[in-house]
């Protein structure tokens, strides 16, 4: 079930007969990559492929969500267990269902941090394993490019206060097709301003020959 990015490590992150894993760098220092991986529901969130119906917190370090994994046509219903470790990473122990656990490592890299995310498959047997294998989750690739692409974002623009709120509170919690939609609305914006530029510039020039 393996999966990979061009960025992955060449070498199997955890220690397990059947795992699929995504590496991705980041331009964050290690220490402040593990605190925004700690905000659970934000990450999860930003799988293009996890449509949410619920998700609750039922302590500080358990939640129970259900949702729909569109990369293998599953509806989920999970109870997640936070447990520290390895390092500055973090494992997310699984109550049922195929994947046993998820396993975030953290490490430092030359220009920030790696972060490595691991789904563990090797709880059950292997032939239930091979009669199941359409829900293996297929959405990891795309996870590690979108948060990816979240983890710059967070170094260029965490400056503006107003950019923090709205992401976490408006944007985060917006349906994947949702954000799609938004981020056209935002582009045409910004094609239709350029324009409007150009248009004016054309129309100074002529009013000043």
């Amino acid at each position: 079930m393996q999966e990979q990015l061009p960025e992955t490590t060449a070498k199997q992150p955890l220690a397990s007969s059947d795992a699929a894993w995504v590496s991705l760098p980041t331009p964050l220092p290690p220490a402040t990559l593990a605190k925004l991986c700690l905000d659970i529901e934000a990450i999860f969130r930003l799988n293009p492929y996890y449509y949410f119906k619920t998700w609750v917190q039922t302590s500080p370090t358990a939640y129970t969500i259900e949702f729909e994994n569109q990369s293998n046509q599953t509806q989920n219903k999970l109870d997640i267990t936070i447990n520290p470790g390895p390092g500055q990473g973090f494992t997310l122990d699984y109550d049922c269902g195929l994947k046993k656990r998820t396993v975030f490592t953290i490490e430092p890299a030359p220009h920030g941090s790696q972060l490595t995310i691991a789904d563990d498959y090797e709880s059950c047997p292997e032939i239930e394993r091979t009669h199941r294998l359409q829900e293996a989750d297929k959405s990891l690739n795309a996870w590690g490019e979108s948060l990816r692409c979240y983890f710059l974002r967070q170094k260029r623009w965490s400056w503006l206060p107003a950019w923090r709120w709205y992401i976490r509170r408006v944007w985060i919690p917006m349906k994947p097709s949702s954000r799609r939609i938004v981020w056209l609305i935002y582009l045409v914006t910004v094609l239709e301003f350029v324009f409007f530029l150009f248009v004016f510039v054309i129309y100074m020039i002529e009013q000043n020959k």
